[in-house]
């Protein structure tokens, strides 16, 4: 009875029980955190040593990385020279048809006018529609009509053949984009004064008298008036035949041209918009001032580049992109070559795998340290192969004088598109690895 506790002894008891089942609780909930803290901290620190022990591999193995890397190098320059000479090939497209000029509009009579005076009238182009033009639309920064004759012209031995005589305005040099080859053009004090003077092609020249340079300051005539060669001429670019001057062509001044006909019918008003975006606004500016000269039923229509450019841009985008994916086999043939180096690595790694997993490695700590190292591969690979691709057109930048594009977004496609391969084709090797069996990997000879 003495040893037995006191009756009232239990009732503190009980109090002091909850409170410390209290204070466990607390403690176990502290205890969780830090546990958790401990693990995000041991992923963090397991990321870092998969990155080291993937670097170790490749400093046992050199050899083997730099030919697996190097599929992956030839893959990146293809896909960046690709690009360069898709880019280069879309500038010279656009620069060609800039040559003939984008800011151009040209205006002809398409029919229509019959039934005013009588069934066979005829609506033609005139001189004062482009003066009426050049007030009415101020986008207008250039222009000149242009009648076409063929007029017989006397060649050596006594040949006679017929010769496009174009009458034309000063302006006309400007708004097709000529190039004076030798001499000069006629000016706007040529046509006030009539004076019978004319530009010639090269190949009119030469076949006339000789040479381009030979023809300045002679003459020849034209129905029997004589006209002096003052300048030779060539179009800026090349039209393959789709354009109103001919191989052997003569330019005169207008106010010369029109004594042939007697009229002043044209056939063509050509006119040089001064911003490129106003291109398609104008030429309707330049129908409607024209078509209210006019009978209601005539129709003219105007001719510009602006849907050849937008056409060119759209097919040489379309020409990079198939481009690009051809060039996209050669990585994935890389791809192919890493996955076998790194099935082979796997094989040659069955016992350090399994010595890593015997000390607690889990499947996706070895996934993750294959995926890196075929990541790592491939990446130093889009390294190496960006290098070698921007050399090539930075090289002709600075050792020639041609201002060819170097389309950086190039290397962001192929360093991206090198990762991907390298991640994608290490997928099954990283599986393998880490599907593989501790035991099985120990006894591994």
């Amino acid at each position: 009875m003495l040893n037995s506790p006191p009756p009232h002894s239990a009732s503190p008891l009980a109090p002091c029980g909850i409170l410390i089942r209290g204070m466990s609780a607390e403690h176990t909930h502290h205890r969780l955190s830090f546990e958790h803290t401990i693990a995000s901290a041991r992923e963090t620190m397991v990321l870092s040593e998969i990155a080291h022990l993937a670097v170790d591999s490749f400093r046992a193995a050199k050899l083997r990385f730099a030919l697996t890397a190097l599929g992956m190098a030839i893959g990146t320059a293809s896909v960046i020279l690709v690009v360069f000479i898709s880019a280069t090939g879309r500038q010279y497209i656009l620069n060609e048809i800039n040559g003939i000029g984008t800011n151009e509009v040209e205006l002809e009579y398409s029919g229509g006018g019959a039934g005013a005076v009588s069934a066979n009238q005829t609506d033609f182009l005139r001189y004062d529609d482009e003066r009426a033009v050049d007030e009415e639309v101020p986008a207008v920064a250039a222009s000149s009509v242009v009648l076409d004759m063929q007029q017989p012209i006397s060649f050596a031995n006594g040949i006679s053949k017929q010769v496009l005589v174009l009458g034309v305005e000063p302006q006309y040099r400007v708004v097709r984009n000529l190039v004076t080859i030798s001499g000069r053009f006629f000016d706007d004090e040529d046509e006030t004064t009539h004076a019978k003077v004319a530009d010639v092609t090269v190949p009119f020249a030469v076949a006339k008298f000789g040479s381009a340079s030979a023809a300045i300051g002679r003459t020849f005539q034209i129905s029997g008036l004589p006209f002096t060669v003052i300048g030779t001429f060539k179009e800026r670019v090349d039209t393959f035949g789709e354009t109103e001057i001919a191989d052997q062509t003569i330019l005169i001044p207008y106010s010369v041209a029109r004594y042939f006909t007697g009229t002043d019918y044209v056939k063509q008003i050509y006119f040089s918009i001064a911003n490129q975006g106003d291109v398609l606004d104008a030429a309707k500016q330049i129908v409607a001032a024209v078509s209210r000269r006019h009978l209601p039923t005539s129709v003219y229509k105007p001719y510009t580049l602006t849907a050849l450019i937008t056409t060119a841009r759209v097919v040489t985008i379309y020409l990079t992109a198939m481009l690009i994916l051809i060039s996209a086999v050669t990585l994935a043939v890389g791809g192919v070559g890493i996955m076998n180096i790194m099935l082979a690595n796997v094989r040659s790694r069955t016992r350090e795998i399994g010595i890593r997993k015997a000390l607690g490695a889990t499947r996706r700590e070895i996934r993750l340290q294959f995926l890196m190292e075929a990541a790592f591969v491939s990446l130093f690979g889009g390294f190496i192969g960006a290098i070698i691709g921007l050399a090539v057109p930075i090289s002709i930048r600075l050792f020639t004088e041609y201002e060819v594009p170097i389309p950086g977004w190039s290397v962001m496609i192929g360093l991206a598109a090198s990762t991907i391969v390298g991640v994608v084709f290490g997928t099954l090797p990283a599986n393998r690895a880490a599907a593989m069996d501790p035991i099985e990997s120990l006894r591994y000879e």
